[in-house]
């Protein structure tokens, strides 16, 4: 599997596949906090797939079709889901767990793609590839990698901060609680001014997952 070539059945792939992953990666963040007690997610009407309760233009259609149009790793975001850590059982834990479902969601995604494509024989070909199926199934692969491994960067308010958050020491802890309301503007500029050096961590990261997964299917 390559980078896709731009076109007009790809852009609409993207922007098919980019609104069904953001919503699940979200409504699983609610589904496990309510899980471990907390019910802040379902009372907010967020426990749903209604996709006006969770897209964010800019994040949600913007970003990742701009980027599909550059020919740039695509990813994206929604709203976040509210949650009230007080609520969750196992403290920081808890939160990490709700944290983590959200890319783990969108990496089994990118595995269930990566599977109707590769079975039904869309990745064969390039016309099988260009077929809007083939389309989907690319989109559905690079697209729910691309969400994954954006979600995990470390930096508040993305889910891979509440992971560390439950691994780090208390000093970190500060750093961090301190860092939450500058995170999206470290994050925004990480994106514009890192924009090489971001997109080669996120090409390389979809190209090794892609690997993994034809490792698994025997494919080497």
């Amino acid at each position: 599997m390559k980078y896709m070539d731009i076109n007009f059945g790809y852009i609409a792939a993207v922007f098919l596949v980019s609104i069904f992953s953001i919503i699940l990666h979200e409504l699983m963040h609610g589904v496990v906090a309510y899980w471990l007690g907390d019910q802040t997610a379902k009372l907010s009407g967020r426990l749903t797939l209604n996709p006006i309760k969770h897209i964010d233009p800019v994040m949600s259609i913007i970003l990742p079709v701009c980027l599909a149009l550059m020919g740039m790793p695509v990813f994206g975001g929604a709203k976040p889901v509210p949650i009230n850590t007080r609520n969750l059982k196992g403290g920081e834990w808890g939160f990490a767990a709700v944290a983590i479902a959200g890319p783990l969601t969108n990496f089994i995604l990118a595995f269930i793609f990566f599977l109707i494509g590769h079975f039904s024989g869309a990745f064969d070909s390039a016309m099988n590839l260009m077929s809007f199926g083939g389309l989907l199934c690319y989109a559905g692969v690079v697209l729910n990698i691309g969400l994954c491994l954006f979600n995990l960067i470390p930096v508040p308010p993305l889910d891979g901060s509440r992971v560390l958050y439950a691994l780090a020491p208390e000093g970190v802890r500060d750093f961090m609680q301190q860092m939450e309301k500058y995170g999206i503007i470290v994050i925004y500029v990480l994106i514009l001014v890192g924009g090489t050096a971001f997109s080669h961590y996120m090409a390389a990261g979809q190209n090794g997952i892609i690997d993994f997964f034809y490792w698994i299917v025997g494919v080497h």
